[in-house]
């Protein structure tokens, strides 16, 4: 069978092309040292990515219907976008199409209560259904089990959303310990009832992911960043086997993958048949309480 073209895919990982790429990520060109990140790349990661969707699209008069066409093309249904963007889009998008793109918050610990009083207006006000941190993007850092965290994961569980946190080498030239995987471990023991979804990548510990996600009922892995030639096989294997229920979907566009390099190379996955319609949709429609 293979993968199936009428599900309906729920992407997690969903943006709008920007009108200034080095002013949207100056909040991680500020603290690298290395002068290409800081001179020369748009976009913060261009070493790894061979065309950048972004680039191709700045300046876009259109970004919303840009992104929607895209999703119409390849079959994705709804997207996970954030709020809090300052161009807007996001808050625009979900007042024109309701129906196609579901709202996420954004947090950086080291708001502390001031950063809590904003999700818990965007939950209040958008209905926000996930929050997105980057630990290694932080500045100062913070590390996943930092307990400069902890507010946010108490707070997660209390509104009852998933937190989406990048685990993992970094692409960025930061410095990666405190996204080291085993430090999840420490978190989910302290917050039992947390729903906790991995971004971009869990390498070089995709292994260790795979074992925390076996004793850890609410962890999870997204598939982000990631173009599907790509996956882990440790990924793609425990999806297979017990892990049907555990790895989702996430694209990156177009901040770093094209749709169509997404599509096309997804039909390559060795997923076996019953996994693909819940690594497509019905795992996300869960993990965000859509179900």
């Amino acid at each position: 069978m293979g993968m199936p073209t009428d599900v309906g895919a729920v992407d997690t990982m969903l943006g709008f092309p920007h009108p200034d790429m080095k002013e949207v990520y100056r909040f991680i060109t500020k603290q690298t040292k290395d002068a290409q990140s800081k001179e020369e790349f748009d976009f913060p990661v261009e070493y790894m990515f061979k065309d950048v969707p972004d680039k191709a699209l700045e300046g876009s008069d259109d970004p919303i219907g840009v992104t929607l066409r895209e999703m119409d093309l390849w079959g994705i249904d709804k997207g996970l976008i954030g709020v809090g963007d300052p161009s807007g889009n996001g808050a625009e998008a979900l007042k024109r199409h309701p129906d196609r793109f579901i709202p996420s918050s954004t947090a950086d610990p080291n708001d502390g209560m001031k950063g809590i009083g904003r999700l818990v207006r965007e939950y209040e006000t958008f209905g926000v259904r996930a929050v997105g941190v980057f630990p290694a993007g932080t500045f100062p850092q913070v590390a996943i089990n930092d307990k400069k965290m902890y507010p946010l994961y108490a707070k997660c569980v209390e509104l009852g959303i998933p937190i989406f946190c990048c685990a993992g080498i970094p692409g960025p030239r930061l410095k990666a310990a405190c996204q080291h995987v085993e430090l999840i471990d420490e978190v989910m023991f302290d917050f039992p009832d947390l729903t906790f979804v991995t971004r971009h990548g869990c390498e070089p510990w995709t292994e260790l992911a795979v074992k925390l996600m076996l004793k850890w009922p609410g962890l999870h892995y997204s598939t982000s960043a990631f173009a599907p030639k790509y996956y882990p096989q440790d990924i793609v294997n425990y999806a297979n086997t017990r892990g049907a229920d555990k790895i989702i979907y996430a694209g990156y566009f177009p901040m770093g993958l094209s749709m169509e390099r997404i599509m096309t190379e997804m039909p390559n996955v060795g997923f076996k048949d019953h996994v693909w319609p819940k690594f497509l949709r019905t795992n996300a429609l869960r993990v965000l309480g859509l179900d």
